[in-house]
């Protein structure tokens, strides 16, 4: 599956119903902190609403941390909706308030569940997004003869070379996306019989 995640920057939208004005304003967190601070800067931004409803997911794969909170909407009618239409966005690091101004016109609990998760998925829908990708940073020598077959074989498997150093061989640094390592690895192997084998140094999340 593909984690995304978002710039940072606010987006704000709004949608009204039966006079209940639902504004929903969604950043990037990239830690609990950042996201209990992106909900309080929003309270304090709006302090006369009826409700300030979140959802937040932090980190991705085995290590997320969610959050959410109906604050004072009727159980289940806003913050679990909101957390599920965050889910099924694949989106990491974000965090979503959504401020009811109170209309005057009760919605029910059908209603909540229905004004809630469309403010997220608009809010959502107005984002720009960047996909999250974990990058290991390697490097290889390679012998002259191989040189431009390696090269090749970088820019098929998408990997960015960040130096160049020719000397007795070309050492080449690297920033190579997880999923490809192993990929590029055998295919390097097998172009250079073995002469040629990546030196993994540090993980680099992008």
């Amino acid at each position: 599956m593909s984690i995304y995640r978002i710039p940072r920057q606010t987006t704000r939208v709004e949608y009204v119903v039966s006079n209940s004005r639902f504004i929903g304003t969604i950043g990037r967190a990239d830690t609990v902190d950042d996201a209990r601070a992106f909900i309080q800067a929003v309270r304090d931004e709006m302090p006369d609403a009826s409700h300030h409803v979140y959802a937040f997911i932090v980190g991705y794969g085995a290590s997320v941390i969610e959050g959410m909170s109906d604050d004072g909407e009727p159980s289940g009618t806003s913050g679990p909706p909101t957390l599920a239409v965050l889910r099924g966005a694949d989106i990491g690091d974000i965090v979503v308030v959504i401020t009811r101004y109170f209309g005057g016109t009760k919605l029910g609990t059908g209603g909540l569940v229905r004004a809630y998760s469309q403010t997220a998925r608009d809010a959502i829908a107005a984002l720009e997004t960047e996909l999250k990708i974990n990058r290991i940073v390697a490097g290889i020598e390679v012998p002259y003869p191989l040189y431009e077959r390696v090269k090749f074989l970088i820019e098929e498997y998408e990997i960015d070379v960040t130096d160049e150093d020719f000397a007795a061989d070309v050492t080449l640094m690297l920033k190579i996306p997880e999923h490809r390592l192993g990929p590029f690895r055998d295919a390097l192997q097998e172009l250079s019989a073995g002469q040629v084998e990546p030196t993994i140094f540090e993980d680099e999340e992008v």
